[in-house]
C-alpha cells in the first residue's frame, strides 16, 4: 500500500460519502455523484464498477439507474474502499534503493516504513465510512 491515496482512491471515498448521505435505498447516478463531489464524470463509472465488484455498492442499470450502498456505512471501512479501487496492498519497494530490499536482508529503513504502512492499514481498517461521512 502506498502511504498516500491515488486519485482513484480519493474518488472512491468521495463517491461512497455521497451514497452515504443519500436517502435510504435511493440510487444516485454517477453523473450526480460526480457533480456533488467534483469528480470527472468520465472517470467515475470505472471507480463505481470496481466498488460494485467489491460488493460495496449495488448498481442499477438502465436510463434511471445509479448506485446505492450494498450495506450500512458503519459496516464499510475506508480500507474496504481503498482496496476495492486501488487494488491489494503493495509494499512499494525499498525507499533507499527504489527497488526490492537487499537479497540478504532488509535495508536500514525497512522496519520504519513497514511499521508506518501497517499503522496506516490499521487506521483505515478502523475508520468506517459512516464516521468520515459525518464530517
Amino acid at each position: 500500500m502506498q502511504l498516500h491515496l491515488t486519485r482513484r482512491g480519493s474518488y472512491g471515498i468521495r463517491a461512497m460519502v455521497s451514497l452515504t448521505r443519500a436517502p435510504a435505498g435511493e440510487y444516485l447516478s454517477a453523473r450526480a455523484i460526480a457533480a456533488e463531489q467534483a469528480v470527472p464524470a468520465a472517470f467515475l463509472p470505472r471507480v463505481m464498477t470496481e466498488l460494485a465488484r467489491a460488493g460495496l455498492v449495488v448498481p442499477l442499470e438502465g436510463r434511471t439507474g445509479g448506485y446505492r450502498l450494498a450495506r450500512s456505512a458503519s459496516d464499510i471501512s475506508v480500507l474496504d474502499i481503498v482496496r476495492a479501487v486501488e487494488g491489494p496492498d503493495r509494499d512499494g519497494g525499498c525507499i533507499l534503493r527504489n527497488a526490492a530490499c537487499l537479497a540478504g536482508g532488509e535495508c536500514a529503513a525497512h522496519v520504519v516504513i513497514a511499521d508506518a504502512r501497517a499503522a496506516l492499514v490499521e487506521r483505515l481498517r478502523g475508520s468506517s465510512l459512516a464516521v468520515i461521512a459525518r464530517t
